[in-house]
């Protein structure tokens, strides 16, 4: 049994939404042997949404938020931020003393959390979709109340997901939120324009997205492996007067570095607001 798997032993996980995320959380911690799936439960209002979870991982399911919530020694928020009001007023009261809350809902603040579900213990996390894949980026704060066996059931959950960072401080998730969180809304916009300067070049769409893709994704292995700066390795292929510098010349004349910045920007403000409107 792994350290991660010790630590989570004898826990039960309540998921209150049993969404995408949900599933990749759990589909995660199954891959890692990290908890029993018969100690896991998780709610949502489609009864044939919870089937389907149970056949496919053998997880127990209701329809009841209140019923979940009581059960769990961790319990999951993993519901849309629009309707999180009406499920913390069906979670107040119903989550057990000594029970952590772990947030992974987008904008809502862990004292708008504590204070609906009168719990002190919360964890916040920001994963991305690439979680779903086990190759999620997840950023991650927890209040002081959360104990230090906590923090590590926490950590192991969330490094089912793939790569998990913690901070000290709040304020960071909403960064997170920005650029990991929001960004392989990014990369995946990045791919399509790629994919369609190919088709207008003459490519089949089939084989443009295979060269896009696999160009992409040996361009990530590289950054990793070599741990070069990027800009380092953009000027390794970057010959004087050559096609790099011909498209690189367009791309910064069309100011891709300042979109960029104003789009993470806007995703960072947008988050903060979501966090303002949870308080009121």
């Amino acid at each position: 049994m792994t350290d991660r798997a010790i630590v989570l032993q004898d826990t039960t996980l309540s998921f209150i939404g049993s969404g995408a995320m949900a599933e990749a959380m759990i589909k995660g911690i199954l891959t890692h042997n990290l908890i029993d799936p018969r100690h896991m439960i998780a709610s949502g209002p489609r009864a044939e949404r919870g089937q389907e979870l149970h056949g496919r991982y053998g997880v127990r399911t209701t329809i009841d938020n209140a019923t979940a919530g009581a059960a769990g020694g961790i319990v999951v928020l993993s519901v849309k931020p629009q309707i999180l009001p009406r499920v913390l007023t069906e979670l107040r009261g119903q989550v057990s003393f000594g029970a952590s809350v772990l947030s992974i809902i987008a904008g809502t603040r862990i004292d708008a959390i504590g204070q609906e579900l009168g719990v002190e213990a919360v964890v916040r996390a920001m994963p991305n979709t690439p979680a779903q894949l086990g190759l999620g980026m997840t950023v991650w704060t927890a209040t002081p109340e959360v104990s230090e066996k906590a923090r590590r059931q926490a950590q192991a959950i969330l490094g089912a997901l793939g790569k998990e960072i913690y901070v000290e401080e709040e304020s960071y998730l909403d960064m997170a939120t920005a650029l990991s969180g929001t960004g392989p809304t990014y990369i995946y916009l990045f791919i399509e324009a790629l994919i369609d300067a190919g088709v207008h070049l003459g490519f089949s769409r089939r084989v443009a997205q295979e060269l896009v893709l696999q160009t992409m994704a040996g361009s990530v292995a590289m950054a990793r492996e070599t741990g070069l700066h990027p800009a380092e390795l953009r000027n390794r292929v970057t010959s004087p007067g050559g096609t790099s510098a011909a498209a690189l010349y367009e791309l910064e004349k069309g100011g891709l570095r300042t979109v960029i910045s104003k789009a993470v920007r806007a995703a960072y403000l947008k988050s903060r607001s979501l966090g303002e409107l949870s308080e009121k």
